[in-house]
């Protein structure tokens, strides 16, 4: 099982349920080697469990290129088991400055989506016939709720527009809009890739995940620290509940990441979106725009030309 960010936040809290319930080769992919070979060194690991790291940032196509061949590798030299998930949890919120990924492309588009994009082309072969992916995505995404009310509403998923945001020297859009459609889009990849697998008589499944809002994640990463302060105490908690924010926290929101992984319970949660409220979990709507096909389509086929995606690299599982 791969999962990004799972060396912090919900991912750790999910790879930790993971460790405890069954032996699994677990591999942990993220952009901080030491703090991951750290979080090795303190889980602890039941018989048959093993788990790995891998360099990966998602902001980076040439990262997420080199990480997939290494996670190949590893599969076909026996190192690891076969894929049976690819867990995207890697993302957040940046705050401050527009800032560009080595490709020049905006961030906080780069590394919540368009690296997962690409990942998962490049692995969607190496996965079990029965595989998962699960997405984590945000309630944000959805401009008709509290959540993309309170960051600011997602806007129209143009990939190339979202992509060179702050390039052209133009207004950039605010962070809190950048991560919202951000998320937007990954719920669009998770119901087009769905479609593709089923219509290529595939059993790999493609679910969307949305933790609700958990204080000590990367979300806040980079907001001022007073910021971050108060948005971990039980008060602000209170007050977003009040507001109708959609409430997650550490230990259930990561139990359910595990749960979408590995239960069979949710063997035919594909093309659904799932979200932790206030302690429940449960199979939810997304956002009316999530479920438009031309809108998902237009997207991939753009991301594709992003991503400068090779024939040989895209899966015929996918086209």
């Amino acid at each position: 099982m791969l999962i990004t960010g799972g060396h912090s936040g919900i991912g750790l809290e999910c790879v930790k349920r993971l460790v405890w319930d069954r032996p699994l080769n677990i591999v942990l992919a993220g952009r901080s080697p030491d703090r991951m070979k750290e979080v090795v060194g303190q889980l602890r690991q039941n018989g048959g469990t093993k788990i790995s790291t891998l360099p990966l940032d998602t902001s980076s196509l040439t990262s997420v290129r080199e990480a997939a061949a290494r996670l190949r590798s590893m599969v076909e030299g026996g190192e690891i088991d076969t894929l049976q998930a690819i867990l995207c949890n890697a993302g957040g919120r940046s705050f401050g400055p527009v800032l560009h990924s080595p490709e020049d492309y905006e961030t906080t588009f780069a590394g919540n989506y368009l690296g997962h994009f690409l990942l998962v082309h490049l692995l969607v072969d190496s996965l079990a016939k029965d595989g998962r992916v699960v997405f984590t995505t945000s309630g944000t995404h959805d401009p008709d709720t509290r959540d993309g009310k309170a960051v600011g509403p997602a806007v129209e998923p143009d990939a190339w527009k979202l992509a060179k945001v702050g390039v052209d020297g133009g207004k950039p859009l605010s962070s809190g809009v950048r991560y919202a459609t951000a998320k937007l889009c990954v719920i669009l990849f998770a119901y087009e890739l769905h479609r593709r697998l089923q219509r290529s008589g595939s059993s790999i499944s493609s679910i969307a995940f949305d933790p609700g809002s958990v204080s000590g994640t990367s979300f806040l990463r980079g907001a001022p620290a007073p910021l971050r302060f108060i948005a971990g105490t039980s008060f602000a908690r209170r007050l977003m509940k009040l507001a109708g924010i959609t409430l997650g926290s550490l230990e259930v929101s990561g139990a359910s990441l595990a749960k979408l992984a590995t239960d069979t319970a949710y063997a035919q949660g594909s093309g659904r979106y799932f979200q932790v409220n206030d302690g429940s979990f449960g199979e939810r709507r997304s956002a009316t725009i999530s479920y438009d096909e031309a809108r998902a389509i237009k997207l991939w086929n753009a991301s594709k030309q992003l991503v400068s995606l090779t024939t040989t690299e895209e899966s015929p599982l996918l086209r």
